[in-house]
């Protein structure tokens, strides 16, 4: 299990990697598009961050992710469903790599 920040400037989403920019990447690679913006969006209410913890094994308390479609390698990552948050059904689709 891993904490990660995330951060919004202006409408954007970013994930907080400063390791990933100090090895020359891009912070335009760091954005969270396709789904995964709103379901930040939802999860901060009128924050502009975000502390998530995220694990491949399911551990107490997570909302859980199931992957529905893997994406091309080219494309990377794959297209992730989030049925409940917090509770709540709320079905919500995102692509996440």
């Amino acid at each position: 299990m891993k904490l990660y920040k995330f951060i919004k400037r202006g409408p954007e989403w970013f994930i907080d990697l400063p390791e990933f920019i100090e090895q020359g990447g891009s912070a335009g690679d760091l954005q969270m598009v396709d789904g995964a913006d709103k379901m930040l969006d939802m999860m901060a209410g009128n924050e502009n961050a975000v502390m998530l913890y995220i694990s491949k094994e399911p551990f107490e308390g997570a909302d859980l992710l199931s992957l529905v479609e893997k994406c091309d390698p080219y494309i990377g990552g794959g297209y992730y469903l989030l049925k409940k948050y917090e509770g709540e059904d709320i079905n919500r689709k995102m692509w996440l790599c």
